[in-house]
C-alpha cells in the first residue's frame, strides 16, 4: 500500500465523520506532537531489557502517521516526494565518509 493510498483512507475516514472542520493545520500539528508524546510514553520507565508492547507502539505510530498524512494532504504536499527530497538534503549534510558511526550534528563533522 502506498502513502497516497493511506492518505485516501485517512481522508475518507475523516470525511465520513465530518471532522475536516476540526482538522485545521495548527490542530493537526498540535495533534502530531501529542501523539508523538504518547508514543514516547510507551518507553517511559522501561528497565533495560524490558519489552515494549508492539501493538500499543503500532497504534501510536499510526496516530502519528494519520496526523502527518492529513497535514500533508491539507497543504497539497506529496509526502513521498518530500521524504525523498529531505533524505537527499540529509545525505549532503551527513556524507557517509564523515558521519558513519558518529552521532554528531552536521556542523560538527
Amino acid at each position: 500500500m502506498t502513502l497516497k493510498t493511506l492518505t485516501k483512507h485517512a481522508v475518507r475516514f475523516r470525511d465520513a465523520r465530518d471532522w475536516k472542520k476540526f482538522h485545521r493545520p495548527k490542530d493537526l500539528a498540535m495533534n502530531l506532537s501529542i501523539e508523538a508524546a504518547e508514543l514516547l510514553e510507551q518507553y517511559l520507565w522501561k528497565k533495560d531489557g524490558e519489552k515494549e508492547a508492539p501493538e500499543e507502539i503500532g497504534d501510536e505510530l499510526s496516530d502519528v502517521l494519520l496526523s502527518i498524512l492529513l497535514l500533508a494532504h491539507h497543504h497539497g504536499i506529496d509526502i513521498e516526494k518530500a521524504f525523498i527530497h529531505k533524505l537527499k538534503k540529509n545525505a549532503e549534510k551527513y556524507p557517509v565518509s564523515k558521519s558513519k558511526g558518529r552521532n554528531l550534528k552536521y556542523d560538527r563533522l
